[in-house]
């Protein structure tokens, strides 16, 4: 059996890949080589998962690789629906994120709650103003997305004593559906945004959904930003709708120097950084060629994603 080719939409740095020496034949390209090469790529590794390369490349002319791993949770960066209605397999970096992703939101509810960023601001003022800060236990949370990152914050606000409900694509045990969103959206102190992107979930936090929320809520996506209407975000901000809000994700990224929302009064930006911990690129690249050895092997593939949801189902 030929050696495969394993083809690497690169990004700094490389990924780790040493032990698939002998095993695979690695070729590397950017953006703009990517058309050209994957007719001979027998496996896809999308190690740049902010780019778009794939979208645009995909519906080229000639073979196509049989598997596409991409190195994020979210797949709408690749998705095409010349991929969609392909045969090919496509995986995801499911399982990496989840416990550093609902830490930062823990951080985030905290830091909201005990007016971190206010004091931080006095501290470099040098100015000693007395202020009483939000209990969190007994806080009601809603977390849209029920997926393992939307569990691990559940679970990790819960240690917090903050009730949390989890909002996913159908009711099941433990989990509400759609009908029941604006209903808990109402009551709920923290809402979080961890859904997948797809064309359910676009911009369904919009006027309306600020509306319905309580003027002491407060609001964190870090799910994908086009979850979003940003607009409406600072609006509800500006008017006091709702107390705050923190985004690690946006509709553009980088966000833009002259974006208004740098400037939106109560709301934390970060970088899309929140399942980012130390060494987290390597986790990402051993579990690639953990992937790559059950593939060669003939083994049914963990992280296989839905290609018509924009997720990995069943959980």
């Amino acid at each position: 059996m030929p050696t495969p080719t394993l083809l690497v939409l690169d990004a700094e740095p490389h990924p780790r890949l040493g032990r698939l020496t002998g095993r695979a034949r690695i070729e590397h390209t950017d953006a703009e080589g990517l058309a050209a090469r994957l007719p001979r790529a027998d496996v896809l590794l999308v190690w740049d998962f902010t780019s778009r390369a794939v979208r645009d490349a995909w519906p080229g002319e000639g073979p196509r690789p049989r598997w596409v791993h991409t190195a994020s949770a979210g797949v709408d960066h690749l998705m095409c629906p010349e991929l969609a209605a392909s045969d090919t397999v496509v995986t995801n970096a499911r399982g990496i994120f989840d416990q550093p992703i609902a830490e930062y939101v823990a951080a985030l509810v905290l830091a909201m709650a005990k007016d971190l960023p206010r004091t931080l601001e006095l501290q470099r003022e040098r100015t000693w103003r007395h202020r009483e800060a939000h209990k969190i236990s007994g806080t009601r949370a809603v977390v849209v997305g029920s997926g393992p990152i939307g569990r691990a914050i559940a679970h990790t606000l819960g240690a917090l004593g903050i009730t949390t409900a989890l909002v996913g694509r159908a009711a099941r045990s433990g989990v509400h559906g759609p009908e029941d969103l604006d209903r808990l959206l109402a009551r709920a102190d923290w809402v979080i945004a961890a859904a997948p992107l797809t064309d359910e979930t676009r911009g369904m936090f919009d006027a309306r959904r600020f509306g319905l929320m309580q003027p002491s809520a407060r609001f964190v996506n870090i799910g994908r930003g086009r979850l979003v209407v940003e607009d409406a975000l600072a609006e509800a901000l500006a008017k006091r709708w709702i107390a705050g809000a923190a985004l690690d994700v946006f509709e553009a990224e980088p966000l833009p120097p002259d974006s208004p929302l740098w400037q939106t009064p109560d709301l934390i930006v970060s970088p899309h950084m929140s399942g980012d911990t130390i060494g987290w690129r390597d986790e990402l690249g051993a579990q690639f060629v953990e992937l790559y050895e059950q593939w060669a092997s003939g083994e049914p593939l963990r992280n296989v994603v839905d290609k018509q949801r924009g997720y990995v189902p069943g959980h």
